[in-house]
């Protein structure tokens, strides 16, 4: 099996795209996620000259691009659809151009959040059966991303998300029925922000539609284990090791990228170096990690 590649968001290496990718280099990382910071735009706000030079600097340095981040579907669902169509469907042909330039391995799509979180057990339940558009839109985003040579992954995100258990996450893709053009992208901490803690037993749940997987630190609290402060990952209080050597040995993630940790900052941590930090603990401790 080959080595698990790790990656960053591609900002979190500087301000300025060009030495991002000079840092990328010195941080021996291989390909990148792209979401903003490009010459000060998000990834799908640039100009085709602009993704064009991109893409030269990314040549240049012997780099690949693994995901497109783009911000679609991160609307609020009783928006309705209308919204939805002209705030993300309608963007999608600007994507797939923008996607033919720098020729990511993925495109990411985000889940939307609900005004009813706290009414209804079940989102997907929800969904179904009050807004079933956001399905079709899906479908066909997935399927014009898929037929343009571009495979699509959802991301879980925060506040209100439509994601807040595994079984959520599972009934999607269930409806959804796209094993083969789609998968799930799975930030761990932002699970964790929306509910369950991280565990083994979350991941195998969602280990059969997991195509991308995020991690970062944080640390619960004396009283709960909601999330409550940002931390390294060597520091984080929930199962780092154990879930990420299991996600590398199952090889259901190709590559693994680290992101910001969330959460309030500690009184007294050492927030020096907090990415360099993240990058050589997960080499040190995960084997497989190229």
């Amino acid at each position: 099996m080959p080595a698990t590649q790790i990656t960053i968001l591609s900002s979190m290496a500087g301000k300025d795209f060009a030495h991002a990718l000079d840092q990328h280099q010195a941080w021996n990382l291989k390909v990148l996620d792209l979401k903003d910071g490009i010459f000060g735009k998000s990834v799908t706000d640039l100009t085709d000259g602009e993704a064009r030079h991109a893409a030269d600097l990314i040549n240049r340095r012997g780099l690949s691009v693994y995901c497109l981040s783009t911000m679609l579907f991160a609307g609020v669902l009783e928006s309705g659809p209308e919204i939805f169509q002209r705030e993300h469907l309608d963007r999608l042909d600007r994507v797939i151009a923008i996607s033919a330039i720098l020729r990511p391995a993925l495109v990411r799509l985000l889940s939307p959040e609900t005004e009813k979180r706290a009414e209804f057990g079940n989102s997907i339940r929800y969904i179904a059966r009050e807004h079933p558009w956001l399905l079709r839109m899906y479908a066909e985003a997935i399927h014009r991303l898929k037929r343009a040579g571009f495979p699509v992954t959802i991301e879980n995100e925060v506040g209100n998300n439509v994601f807040s258990t595994p079984e959520e996450v599972v009934d999607l893709f269930a409806a959804l029925g796209y094993r083969d053009e789609v998968g799930f992208t799975w930030d761990v901490q932002n699970l964790w922000q929306m509910g369950p803690y991280p565990t083994m037993e979350v991941y195998q749940r969602l280990k059969g539609v997991i195509r991308y997987y995020h991690l970062k630190g944080g640390q619960h609290g004396p009283d709960s284990l909601a999330l409550q402060w940002r931390t390294s990952l060597e520091d984080a209080s929930w199962p780092v090791i154990e879930i990420t050597r299991q996600v590398v040995a199952d090889g259901v993630s190709p590559v693994i990228c680290l992101n910001p940790p969330h959460g309030k900052p500690k009184e007294g941590y050492d927030y020096s170096d907090l990415v360099k930090r993240d990058l050589d603990f997960v080499r040190r401790v995960i084997p497989g990690v190229a």
